[in-house]
């Protein structure tokens, strides 16, 4: 066997690998405004500003970035929509990010737990009903900052808790603002929770989900001060196998391919202890909690946290919180992945579309490694000559193994030939192609990104299969350039056949990633022609 045919089965190898680790994955996806707030009870003259409010009268936010839905009834968000981001391609609905109903819950809160002199807890703001000026907010033109302020009233101590939205930031700043207007000293914990259905419903379900180019992690993630990025899967979750660590600052998150939900936490929340909880059988939370807190009679304490709720946008992460931009899943090649991507924005900056970012990105990928391709082409063609005398000397030596492999390698030392130094180029490029990988299905800035022509979603296959198809004849020429001359016939099947297995792979891969590939092909094409061409001319020796 030729080094051809090893290069063919590294990559026959290496992708079989990719598509076992999705099809994986995919399995275990589908399965598994208040400025100088002086407040004080007694300046309060009608006791009727605190009524009782029916549940289900939510408080209906509109910014830049969101459509989102406050139930009054313990003050966290009840339904989050993402305005940038369609529900999928050609949909006339939002995003849905942060959701509950029925049979499927994703949800981020945030209470707030008052405890006695024993430490024992009295009650908790999940069941209070705040109290808001308006049920409709919206963030206005010549606005940069809304703040919505929700109140709640018990046993003269005035709760506010104020949801912060900043024009251009998926960062929303929740602040707990107590007031204890009694005469005895009151203990506060601060907590928060992120909790989610592990197995979706059918009908939540896009296409893209049943997509075999889908590799990303999927699972809970967080940040202390010891690790600044450790996952864990759900699954360890419903087997109870929960964790529990004690944190200073810190995040955080629920993350899956596209978007994240994370909590930030701040200073101001003293020392949290962060730690996972089963609920049920089908959802499980991160959650954190904050150390006690004293707030003397008479006085007032702020308690500041962040929720990111949003796409993984890696300059806009990275602002809000150190290291939060990790749970962008590029895999063990993030470090190749992460600057791709960079390159990969900057030149999509220019021109303005990402498919031609792509295709340019993929020139200079294959100019940078063209002395690796110029060298296992050259390799090639070296053994290509070989043939005629090794089909000579499997005819005088084939029935003895010993000496027909000592007859080779002395057929390779004389020619200063290592039938070898054809694998390392392509040993060498896999990561590039990988990392590559990685980037493109991983990227939200490729979610429902148009290309030309019937391509509307470059980070979803193509919906009518040309492109891999194109891809498979690019790959037909390729192996019939690089051909030996040897008529063995079972050479020459798997000169066909792998470009059919490889377009059949291909079928659900990214659009953006089988047209790299097919460009990468291209340029390999015309790298080979030219290489022989200078061959011809003997200005490449061999």
């Amino acid at each position: 066997m030729d080094s051809k045919d090893n290069i063919i089965l590294i990559i026959f190898f290496i992708i079989s690998i990719i598509i076992w680790n999705n099809w994986q994955n995919t399995n275990n996806y589908i399965k598994n405004n208040t400025k100088n707030m002086h407040f004080k009870v007694l300046s309060i003259k009608n006791r009727k500003f605190f009524h009782t409010i029916k549940k289900k009268n939510n408080i209906v936010v509109k910014t830049d970035k969101f459509l989102l839905y406050i139930n009054p009834y313990g003050g966290n968000i009840e339904k989050l929509q993402l305005v940038d981001y369609l529900d999928r391609l050609n949909s006339q609905k939002f995003f849905t990010f942060l959701n509950k109903n029925n049979n499927f819950i994703y949800q981020a809160k945030s209470e707030i737990v008052k405890k006695n002199n024993l430490g024992q807890t009295e009650y908790n703001s999940k069941n209070f009903n705040f109290f808001s000026k308006s049920h409709f907010y919206q963030l206005k033109k010549n606005q940069n900052i809304l703040k919505i302020p929700l109140f709640f009233l018990k046993n003269n101590i005035l709760y506010i808790k104020i949801f912060t939205f900043e024009r251009g930031s998926y960062a929303i700043n929740i602040n707990h603002k107590i007031f204890n207007n009694t005469n005895q000293q009151i203990y506060i914990n601060i907590l928060g929770q992120i909790k989610k259905s592990i197995y979706i419903p059918k009908k939540y379900l896009t296409k893209k989900h049943n997509n075999f180019a889908i590799k990303s992690f999927y699972g809970i993630a967080f940040s202390t001060e010891q690790n600044k990025y450790t996952k864990y899967k759900f699954d360890k979750i419903i087997q109870n196998k929960n964790i529990k660590v004690r944190t200073l600052g810190g995040w955080l998150a629920i993350s899956q391919q596209y978007f994240a939900t994370a909590w930030i936490l701040t200073h101001l929340l003293g020392t949290n202890t962060i730690y996972t909880k089963k609920i049920d059988e089908n959802i499980a939370s991160i959650n954190f909690k904050s150390s006690d807190e004293i707030i003397l009679s008479n006085s007032q304490k702020s308690f500041l946290s962040t929720l990111w709720v949003g796409p993984k946008i890696s300059e806009q992460m990275s602002k809000v919180a150190p290291f939060l931009n990790l749970t962008i899943d590029y895999g063990l090649l993030w470090f190749l992945s992460q600057p791709l991507f960079k390159l990969l924005n900057l030149i999509y900056n220019i021109i303005g579309n990402w498919g031609y970012s792509i295709i340019f990105i993929t020139f200079l990928v294959k100019m940078m490694t063209y002395p690796l391709s110029k060298q296992q082409y050259i390799s090639m063609i070296k053994m290509r000559f070989l043939q005629p005398q090794i089909k000579k000397i499997k005819e005088n030596f084939g029935h003895d193994k010993q000496r027909f492999s000592k007859e080779i390698i002395s057929l390779y030392k004389r020619e200063n030939i290592n039938p070898l130094s054809g694998l390392f180029p392509i040993i060498i490029q896999m990561p590039i192609f990988l990392s590559l990988y990685y980037m493109l299905t991983n990227s939200v800035e490729l979610r429902h990104a148009p290309f030309i022509f019937w391509i509307k979603d470059l980070s979803s296959e193509d919906p009518y299969y040309i492109l891999p198809i194109i891809m498979g004849i690019t790959m037909f020429f390729i192996q019939k350039t690089s051909q030996s001359n040897s008529k063995d016939n079972k050479q020459m099947k798997i000169m066909y056949l792998i470009p059919f297995i490889f377009s059949l792979f291909f079928l659900w891969f990214p659009s953006g990633l089988v047209l790299y590939y097919i460009v990468s092909n291209i340029i390999t094409l015309l790298q080979q022609k030219w290489i022989s061409l200078q061959i011809n001319k003997k200005k490449i020796k061999i």
